[in-house]
């Protein structure tokens, strides 16, 4: 079976003059090609041709009977591509000599990833996604205990290419780029919210080998969760404890304090009062909105070169790139929608030019932090460094 088989969807245009192209991969995977509005590509996009082996089927989960937490056992990762040659790349464009996951020369690409953590049970034969094996019955479902409690890992994962090039990063791109894959983000959200048994989407990128990095393409991931995440779950109850407008007070108490990076019209970058991580950077915009979907076009405008301009900050502050993840926060598909707001966390490990900080005993089995870098002064570092920067 090929990419033939499915009949391409018609293009629509979103915000920004950004133009949305929805196909499918040959063995039945989404893939959409989002258009800058100033593309030099034509309409038509190549079919997948390559003959392909059937999708895995879903991973299964297992619940932490001494947590509560459910863990995906994706087996079919351990098959992924592993820092292939430039010559070889999975991302880029496909060529005679690489069959790799996009026919066609593109601006920003959004597939289902080949070999998920969460997804399908089957290979899809049609435009819908089969039922799983043994899904959740809901959230009151996963929430019992129980010893040796099982579920399929229903949802959606997904990789966004922010550029037909090899090397790069969110940070590396144009305002214009960045502005496509905003748009991308928010059509995406919205898509796998509606989602059967979807809870929560969570876009983000990880950047650098000392993440964990298996591919140095410009890219980034969007995962879609059965569940509320265990982070989200403590800032629902975190909420609950205080006051809804818990966010709204956050983002009053740190504009009036010393750890402002950078501020706009509508977003705030700052570094948080109790940050963890060497380099960690909250982008919070100034009003309640629960996700992407949510934000006008005014701010997605902000967002492009605001975003741009701390992460390169943030490369500015050593001679060579530092590694991060940059972790997209929203509100969950069906709680919290009025409390939770998008934000944006982005921490690093690297506490100086050759330095790592990794978690050992205290962080990593207990989960009490010790800070290594005060966190004003990390945000005089971070201020100084966006400061410089020039788009």
């Amino acid at each position: 079976m090929t990419s033939a088989a499915f009949p391409p969807a018609e293009p629509t245009t979103l915000g920004a003059g950004v133009v949305k192209r929805p196909t499918r991969l040959a063995d039945g995977r989404e893939l959409i090609y989002f258009d800058d509005p100033d593309t030099t590509l034509g309409p038509d996009r190549a079919v997948d041709a390559r003959e392909v082996d059937p999708r895995p089927a879903t991973a299964t989960m297992r619940q932490d009977v001494l947590t509560g937490d459910w863990v995906s056992v994706a087996a079919a990762r351990q098959n992924r591509a592993f820092l292939p040659p430039a010559e070889l790349d999975p991302l880029a464009p496909q060529t005679p000599t690489n069959p790799s996951e996009i026919p066609s020369r593109y601006d920003v690409a959004v597939f289902e990833n080949k070999s998920p953590s969460f997804g399908p049970a089957l290979a899809v034969a049609t435009g819908d996604a089969p039922a799983a094996a043994d899904p959740p019955r809901g959230l009151d479902d996963l929430d019992a205990l129980g010893l040796g409690r099982t579920r399929s890992s229903v949802g959606r994962c997904e990789v966004v290419c922010f550029s037909p090039e090899h090397a790069g990063s969110f940070g590396t791109q144009s305002v214009t780029r960045a502005r496509t894959v905003i748009e991308a983000w928010a059509d995406r959200t919205a898509a796998l919210s509606a989602l059967p048994g979807i809870e929560q989407v969570f876009p983000f990128e990880n950047r650098g080998e000392a993440i964990g990095v298996t591919l140095h393409h410009p890219h980034g991931q969007i995962y879609s969760y059965p569940y509320i995440t265990p982070r989200t779950q403590r800032l629902l109850a975190s909420i609950e404890g205080t006051s809804p407008d818990l966010f709204a007070r956050i983002l009053e108490f740190e504009q009036q304090g010393p750890r402002v990076v950078l501020r706009g019209e509508h977003w705030t970058a700052f570094v948080p009062f109790a940050a963890r991580w060497p380099i960690e950077l909250h982008v919070l915009p100034h009003r309640q909105v629960a996700d992407f979907t949510g934000l006008t076009d005014a701010e997605r405008d902000e967002l492009a070169p605001f975003y741009l301009r701390l992460l390169r900050g943030v490369d500015a502050l050593y001679d060579t790139p530092t590694p991060y993840i940059a972790a997209w926060h929203q509100a969950p598909v069906n709680r919290g929608r009025d409390t939770v707001r998008l934000n944006l966390q982005l921490t690093s490990p690297r506490r100086a030019a050759d330095k790592l900080k990794y978690l050992a005993g205290s962080e990593a089995a207990m989960g009490a932090w010790i800070g290594d870098v005060p966190p004003e002064t990390a945000a005089e570092r971070l201020r100084a460094a966006v400061e410089g920067i020039e788009l």
